[in-house]
């Protein structure tokens, strides 16, 4: 073995290549003669120190130093694990409440809401247009009521909630609030998130209400007074993993949410707060594919860049400025309907690229999400993942496993050079408003998912059970149904809350939130006050929608 390794220890990659590979690819060839990751890159068979530029110090660095490549703390994992959050929510308040006493029970450490998409766009349960969706991709919230027997028995003192919601996030971070001091809780004291990304809405998500400019008013207002009021809380989740959902590439999802990121940061700097007094609680949130080592190298070139973002071009002192902490959800666009359980399979992939890019929350997805909302049995086969990741794998034990790896350092210099290139042409454009607006943002993704659909359909990417290894089935899984029973209590219990308040105080608060909207003052005080007074989630939204108005979607092609 020595003499083997003297004779080659000073051999070239083309030298081995010329005298091992070509001779041995003769008898027999690779398997295609091209390898792309999904970003479209060509990868190579190896690669070796010739194939990269390590400058340790400028580039990678130490856990919870700048910048932060290889971790956001000091000792990640072997100190405290991820927060552990299975997206949840359906039906009415309760049905909800039981299902997250459910996963608490079962070891989960943080809740993440998800609401129904009345809620999400600010209709009341009995609002016509809510007809047909109250509860069916998440649970029904009209009133400060509904919100209290959501969190009933759950201490918020002691847990982490994060919030799936954007458009009528201030509804909803003000029903929050409010019902955690009825508990007695400090807003001070209050640990969480809420997504209030409207950016992301507009290029792929589609929950939209106002257009972009009262919408980032509102996502600014936000961010600021909990700067202020509600220290520990996270003001907004920059959401890439939506873009990866409607077709982004890895380098996409990382360019359009960092440049995301960009335009808030900017935003609230223009209205007059110090850089470090807020972006230490901004949080992002990306998606886990199939490609391992691209989607941990794609989280570590997030992370090192962002950092150089806050420091370079926003002058940021703080180091915890600098730091992009992100939660991660595995790809819901990669769930099959054809043979489900194969999913337990890439969601545990997922999760684990995530673990070893060093997330700092994750949700799992359920196996069953391909047909229907996740059952109890399917949300525990999806927590337990993680759990088994984390307490018998090992690869917990040791920080940043895979850095110094020559393929995936390689990849996340990639990643990160071509990701800068997006933000640097959106900078030319003036700004993403301007992108999105130009329907720049929306063609790339599109033209990113039509060639992915393409390579499917054509047989190039493979996705097994659907293009290939499939098998005659009858797919005979439980799946969970929304009880009609249940939607018509939640407009009854509605219909009652109504009649049961001050309506002069109601109307007050919600002529004060409409003249408000027409200044430039700050309208979350004004949300809580309207909250105070049992305003319901519509009336708060109709207020803002009187003096906003609605977002039509430009026609893109």
């Amino acid at each position: 073995m020595d003499n083997a390794n003297n004779m080659n220890g000073n051999m070239s990659k083309k030298e081995w290549e010329d005298k091992y590979v070509k001779p041995f690819i003769k008898k027999v060839p690779e398997r295609k003669s091209e390898f792309k990751t999904q970003s479209g890159f060509v990868v190579d068979r190896l690669y070796t120190p010739e194939d990269i530029d390590i400058d340790y110090s400028r580039k990678l660095g130490y856990p919870g130093a700048y910048p932060f490549t290889r971790g956001v703390y000091p000792t990640m994992y072997r100190g405290r694990l991820w927060t552990m959050r299975q997206y949840a929510g359906f039906g009415t308040a309760e049905e909800t409440n039981r299902r997250y006493k459910y996963l608490l029970e079962q070891g989960q450490t943080g809740l993440s809401v998800a609401f129904d998409l009345p809620t999400q766009i600010g209709y009341d349960s009995d609002h016509p247009m809510a007809l047909g969706e109250v509860g069916k991709v998440g649970v029904a919230i009209d009133t400060i009521e509904d919100m209290e027997i959501l969190f009933s028995g759950i201490p918020l003192d002691k847990v982490s909630t994060s919030m799936t919601i954007n458009s009528t996030a201030a509804q909803i971070l003000g029903m929050y609030i409010i019902i955690a001091e009825k508990q007695g809780v400090r807003r001070e004291s209050l640990r969480g998130t809420v997504q209030n990304d409207m950016l992301k809405e507009y290029i792929a998500r589609g929950t939209y209400i106002f257009p972009p400019e009262p919408s980032l008013r509102l996502a600014t207002d936000i961010i600021m007074y909990c700067a202020k009021e509600v220290p520990k809380w996270n003001s907004i989740s920059i959401s890439g993993y939506h873009m990866e959902e409607a077709g982004a590439t890895p380098v996409q999802e990382v360019a359009f949410t960092l440049a995301n990121g960009i335009e808030y940061v900017q935003r609230v700097v223009d209205r007059g707060m110090d850089v470090d007094k807020f972006a230490p609680r901004l949080s992002f949130f990306f998606s886990a594919g199939n490609n391992l080592f691209e989607e941990v190298a794609k989280f570590r070139a997030a992370r090192r860049l962002w950092a150089k973002i806050m420091k370079e071009r926003f002058n940021a002192k703080n180091e915890r400025s600098m730091m992009l902490r992100f939660h991660v959800q595995t790809a819901g666009c990669t769930l099959t309907a054809q043979q489900p359980e194969n999913n337990i399979v890439r969601v545990t992939i997922q999760a684990l690229a995530a673990v070893l890019g060093g997330a700092q929350s994750l949700h799992t997805n359920s196996y069953d999400e391909a047909l229907s909302l996740p059952t109890e049995k399917a949300v525990r086969i999806a927590l337990r993942t993680q759990q088994i990741i984390a307490e018998e794998s090992g690869v917990t034990d040791v920080i940043d496993p895979l850095g110094g790896s020559y393929y995936v350092e390689w990849l996340t210099d990639k990643i990160e050079e071509e990701a800068m290139k997006y933000i640097e042409k959106i900078d030319e454009m003036g700004g993403m408003i301007r992108a999105i607006e130009s329907g720049y943002v929306q063609r790339e993704i599109q033209k990113s998912a039509y060639e992915k659909q393409k390579a499917i359909d054509d047989g190039e990417i493979v996705v097994v059970g659907v293009n290939k290894y499939r098998i005659e089935e009858e797919i005979d899984i439980e799946v969970l149904k929304i009880d009609k029973k249940s939607v018509e209590r939640q407009i009854e219990r509605l219909r009652r809350f109504r009649k049961n308040r001050d309506k002069t105080k109601v109307e007050k608060s919600l002529e004060n939130l409409k003249k408000a909207a027409e200044g430039d003052e700050n309208l979350f005080p004004y949300i809580l006050e309207a909250v105070k007074a049992k305003a319901t989630l519509g009336e708060m939204t109709d207020a803002l929608r009187e003096v906003f108005g609605e977002y039509k979607a430009p026609q893109i092609f």
